[in-house]
């Protein structure tokens, strides 16, 4: 990590039923991933699931993945029996019957009444490698440009993978050579394994349980390195040290034990950070304030100026906050946030600028659209896993 850089720190707990993981950049909550021991995540699962039946009015099939538990497939997401994607007028019923055995993963967690949102599209992330079995091509981040370099990182890449089928992460063009091999390798090896046991297991069975709290987060962190890995405990450090040693050993020696008798939270105040992130209402630096609305159809997001706020700075200070906020609540679907009104159309584009940078760095893919009349800003977030408000509010239920 580079001197003039943040220090940056990932912090992981055990509080009750969640396993916390946390990063903490110049002593600021910046990502935070949570697993519910009583209520775990589905997101990345793999299943061999049976179509239980395929709605033609909704160009979609029903999965049985076991134990009670049904998942939506849509016709979008389905790969043919050849492996490649579907042609754009191909039906769902063309596609799969009903008792057909179907290889799924969960890319999206249940939401309300509604069951995980499934794919055939697999795929295994890594820190700089996203390895999707089923493609045939090498596809490289819009993160990274165009040109020369762009051209030159996708013939490197080509002659240290195995097998076909890569999606390249931005941080992948700092990683060294055999960095990106071994990732290559450990992906190749995961998947050889999911595939060989989905020839023999029984229908519907799970085949990948895929990654905890603290894999995931280290995994988006990509080609970013903490000064140090703080765990709560043997019972956390073990699994990871693990992990790591399989998956990404360069941060093996970054992994420390917490000794210090106060919670390691504490150390942080990040428990008051994750209180905050339940409120509605968040501080703005210069006495400006946004107010977090969710609703059951999208997210509002109000930016207020405050008594003596230049709207323009608020705007700016406003859309890092906004991004900052959406992630680490983990908020998903539509977004709709009111700026403060700005006369100007130069200072409206400043503002929609600073929004569309700073969600630039979410691993969750988000859209920012342009701003109306009326200085709203819609914004679309994928979802994936449970938003952190249900997340807490069933860990602290009577």
């Amino acid at each position: 990590m580079s001197g003039a850089g943040p220090l940056i720190e990932i912090l992981i707990d055990r509080d009750g039923p969640l396993t916390r993981a946390a990063v903490v950049s110049d002593g600021r909550l910046t990502d935070l991933h949570i697993d519910h021991a009583d209520h775990p995540s589905l997101l990345g699962r793999m299943f061999l699931g049976r179509v239980e039946r395929i709605v033609t009015a909704m160009d979609a099939a029903f999965v049985d993945l076991g134990e009670g538990l049904s998942g939506f497939l849509a016709a979008a997401d389905v790969r043919r029996a050849d492996g490649k994607p579907k042609q754009g007028n191909d039906r769902i019923g063309t596609l799969l019957r009903t008792g057909q055995p179907v290889l799924v993963q969960v890319k999206a967690d249940p939401v309300g009444a509604k069951g995980p949102s499934l794919t055939m599209d697999v795929t295994l992330p890594g820190r700089f490698l996203i390895h999707a079995p089923f493609g045939r091509d090498i596809a490289v981040s819009k993160r990274l440009g165009a040109g020369p370099a762009r051209a030159e990182l996708t013939k490197r890449i080509q002659s240290l993978v195995t097998g076909s089928g890569w999606i390249v992460r931005a941080g992948a063009a700092q990683a060294g050579d055999d960095r990106l091999a071994a990732e290559s390798e450990a992906l190749h090896l995961a998947w050889r394994g999911i595939r060989d046991a989905a020839a023999s297991a029984p229908v519907p069975s799970l085949l990948y349980s895929g990654a905890d709290a603290t894999a995931r987060l280290l995994t988006e962190l990509g080609g970013t390195v903490p000064a140090r890995i703080l765990v709560d405990g043997p019972d956390l450090a073990k699994p990871l040290s693990a992990w790591c040693a399989d998956r990404t050993p360069d941060l093996l020696p970054l992994i420390e034990q917490h000794k210090d008798p106060r919670r390691l939270f504490d150390l942080r105040d990040l428990d008051g950070a994750i209180a905050e992130l339940l409120g509605t209402r968040v501080a703005l630096p210069r006495g400006g304030s946004l107010v977090i609305e969710p609703t059951e159809a999208l997210t509002v997001v109000d930016v207020n100026a405050g008594e003596r706020g230049n709207p323009l700075e608020v705007n700016l200070e406003a859309a890092a906050e906004i991004a900052r906020q959406l992630r680490l609540r983990n908020v998903g679907g539509i977004v709709v946030v009111d700026f403060v009104n700005m006369r100007a159309r130069s200072d409206a584009e400043r503002v929609l600028n600073a929004l569309t940078e700073a969600v630039e760095s979410d691993p969750v893919q988000t859209q920012v659209y342009g701003m109306s009349k009326l200085g709203l800003v819609e914004v679309t977030r994928a979802r994936r896993g449970s938003p952190l408000s249900a997340l807490l509010r069933v860990a602290h239920r009577p």
